[in-house]
């Protein structure tokens, strides 16, 4: 039987640098799914078949941030929720909501008048009372990391990340004169949670063992960020010439960013389930990690201690100096894993079958 469904994002922007996935999601939901209407909380780019709809709360016509205009900001956005999911309530059988527990805890009610079936997706690795109660409400609940608070519950099922190994894929990329192939690559968020200072600092190390190799940061920090972004920049600029720092990039550019590299680092604290660790593999760029939730999917060589500038270094060097076919038949066997395992594909058959 043909479902209709019902999804409820943060955003929704195929050039957004961290969140112009879920557009691809979209996009492989409308070829499983009779109908698809999704509302966010803000829109930004978007090219999608007919049968999208999208709805937006709100918040890129939005005032500036401050504290006279926070409250009655959040109700009109709690007002449109109301409004979009009211009237679109034949347009949709089941809903799933995307990380954000508090749709859930806001329309359950409604939802179980009107007969929907309610799946969350929550890949965190903590939570609060907000979570639990959505946990409580919802009918099901997905995750990708073994660590996520969502995990091991009555209710919880572990699902593909949802790569779309389409469009990750390893690409020939040409530079331009005067620039060659960067050693190391780090692409996300700037924060102290992604610990970009420890990457810095094992470049830092490696350059003191006189091994010159070249580092590419992409990436944006959030506003409450902003201090340590210029931390970030201060440490990169005494390595002139070696680190490179540009802002993220939009969501199409990255496989050819992940191509471009020898390696990619990702800092993450263990039990997270970083997306980008899989669209790097997916273009056969070695990852290197800290987090265990990766345990089953890379080789033991790929892993480094958590805050351990020395061994992160260690690892970088050990990888670099393997003969570049010996390092390419990992990527392409890591390809192969994460298209097995992870793909979007994968994802949407068996979403189908929860929803």
């Amino acid at each position: 039987m043909a479902v209709k469904l019902l999804v409820v994002t943060q955003k929704i922007d195929s050039q957004d640098s961290v969140l112009g996935f879920f557009h691809g999601w979209l996009r492989a939901f409308s070829a499983q799914f009779e109908k698809v209407t999704a509302v966010c909380l803000e829109r930004g780019e978007s090219s999608l078949p007919m049968s999208v709809k999208i709805f937006s709360l709100g918040k890129e016509r939005g005032t500036p941030y401050s504290a006279f205009t926070a409250f009655p900001r959040r109700l009109r956005y709690i007002f449109n929720f109301y409004k979009i999911v009211w009237h679109a309530r034949r347009e949709y059988d089941s809903v799933l909501v995307h990380m954000n527990p508090e749709y859930v805890i806001l329309g359950a009610f409604l939802w179980k008048i009107l007969g929907k079936k309610v799946v969350l997706w929550y890949n965190h690795t903590f939570g609060g009372w907000r979570a639990l109660l959505a946990f409580l409400l919802a009918d099901k609940i997905c995750h990708t990391s073994p660590f996520s608070f969502s995990a091991n519950r009555r209710k919880s099922i572990r699902m593909p990340a949802g790569i779309d190994t389409n469009l990750f894929r390893h690409l020939s990329v040409e530079f331009s004169a005067g620039r060659k192939k960067p050693d190391v690559l780090y692409v996300g968020r700037i924060s102290p949670l992604k610990d970009v200072r420890l990457l810095i600092q094992a470049m830092s190390f490696l350059r003191r063992r006189g091994r010159k190799y070249t580092l590419d940061i992409y990436g944006d920090a959030p506003t409450r960020d902003a201090g340590y972004l210029e931390k970030v920049k201060n440490a990169a600029g005494v390595q002139v010439g070696f680190i490179t720092i540009s802002s993220g990039q939009p969501h199409s550019s990255l496989p050819a960013i992940f191509s471009s590299a020898r390696l990619f680092v990702n800092l993450t604290p263990s039990g997270n389930y970083d997306k980008t660790v899989l669209e790097a593999a997916a273009c056969e760029t070695v990852p290197l990690v800290s987090s265990k939730a990766f345990d089953d999917l890379l080789p033991r060589e790929c892993f480094f201690k958590e805050g351990d500038a020395d061994d992160l270094a260690d690892r970088i060097e050990w990888f670099i100096n393997l003969p570049e076919e010996e390092r390419r038949k990992i990527g392409v066997s890591l390809r192969e894993r994460v298209v097995d395992r992870h793909s979007l594909d994968k994802l949407v058959r068996e979403l189908k079958n929860v929803l």
